[in-house]
């Protein structure tokens, strides 16, 4: 029997979520061919816009969607238009099904895999007889989206937990223009029975279960690599401060990032990452972000190469105007960037939403780290 790594990985960007996927499966291709992998995770408000997908299908328009913080990405799954978002469970299984070459049966197994969910919390799901997903009556509960190379699946199910339904009004779900069909959570569904919904974590677990069970896979369950910080530093006219990593260690441009050493809480190692990466030693502001990521070979200093899944909590200081920074011998070369020049070369789409956060003043609690000289 295959191992099945699952990993729960919180918010993801849903760029860094792609390249997530990417990265595993070059891992069960070519260098684990044991081992497949299953991603749980949540994306911010995105549409995401599968190889059928028609443009008509996007009702809401351009303003809306930006004021409400949508991201629209076009994937190579199959399927039309989805949305992803807050209180949505997504599960990507990137396995090979080379011993099994059966689409129809993977995608039942995915549907299956909510349906047993569901079951969970005493709600009857089905299959609906025309268009794919889990359905709780006219209902759908639950979308399936996946994309095959060489037999070895990217992409695969969103499950509303306890979705905003409002979100779903951008979009025509899925193509079907049928008024008679809608979309509903979990959380809708009990509500209805006057009962609790349960957390996401805990959807997450029974969806991870399940999916182990279908898929005929033996259950390992991973732990991130990497617990990291950032600190997006800028100066009072808005400019942010780059570092460029010397060539062994990636050769790309990037905030200051480190790893919270033990014992250390995420504010004190900000604090610690960036005196000692630019000699300055500021106080350090909460986002109030948190995200997952991966790191592929070429961005990671660990013999051997491999995919790496990292956590990094993100933070933000003021620099002093003229501040030259002093590098550390991590970094060959720095610059001061607009908040466009920096989210254009930052390799994660979470470093990049740090840097939005930081110009945008978002959380305004200050976060002291203890004085680093005492």
């Amino acid at each position: 029997m295959r191992t099945l790594r699952v990993h729960r990985l919180g918010r993801v960007e849903y760029a860094d979520g792609l390249e997530l996927m990417r990265l595993a499966s070059e891992r069960v291709r070519a260098r684990d061919p044991d081992t497949d992998w299953l991603f749980l995770l949540e994306h911010p408000p995105v549409l995401t816009l599968g190889r059928g997908a028609g443009a008509a299908n996007v009702v809401a328009s351009p303003e809306w969607l930006a004021a409400r913080g949508f991201e629209i990405h076009e994937t190579d799954r199959g399927g039309d238009v989805t949305y992803h978002g807050p209180g949505q469970v997504v599960a990507y299984p990137v396995v090979d099904l080379s011993g099994k070459p059966d689409v129809r049966k993977f995608v039942g197994a995915l549907e299956e895999a909510m349906i047993r969910a569901c079951a969970d919390w005493g709600v009857e799901a089905e299959r609906h007889p025309e268009h794919r997903g889990t359905w709780i009556g006219p209902r759908k509960v639950g979308a399936v989206g996946v994309h095959l190379s060489r037999w070895i699946s990217t992409h695969g199910l969103a499950f509303n937990a306890h979705a905003d339904l409002a979100h779903f009004g951008a979009i025509v779900p899925c193509g079907i223009g049928d008024p008679s069909l809608g979309v509903t959570t979990l959380a809708a569904e009990l509500a209805r029975a006057g009962r609790a919904a349960p957390t996401l974590a805990e959807v997450e677990e029974r969806l991870a279960v399940h999916l182990c069970e279908v898929l005929e896979r033996e259950r390992r369950d991973g732990d991130f690599d990497l617990h990291t910080i950032s600190v997006t530093a800028t100066r009072a006219d808005g400019k942010v401060l780059l570092l460029r990593r010397s060539e062994e260690r990636g050769g790309f441009w990037q905030q200051v990032t480190g790893c919270i050493e033990p014992g250390e809480d995420p504010a004190t190692a900000a604090r610690r990452e960036l005196r000692e990466e630019t000699g300055a030693d500021q106080p350090v502001r909460s986002l109030g972000y948190v995200h997952g990521f991966a790191l592929g070979p070429s961005q990671s200093a660990r013999a051997g190469g491999g995919m790496r899944t990292g956590r990094e909590t993100a933070f933000a200081a003021v620099l002093p105007d003229g501040f030259a920074p002093r590098l550390s011998d991590e970094h060959r070369e720095w610059g001061w960037f607009t908040p466009d020049e920096a989210v254009a070369r930052v390799p994660w789409a979470g470093l990049g939403r740090a840097v939005r956060l930081a110009g945008a003043g978002a959380d305004p609690r200050v976060v002291l780290a203890p004085d680093l000289a005492s």
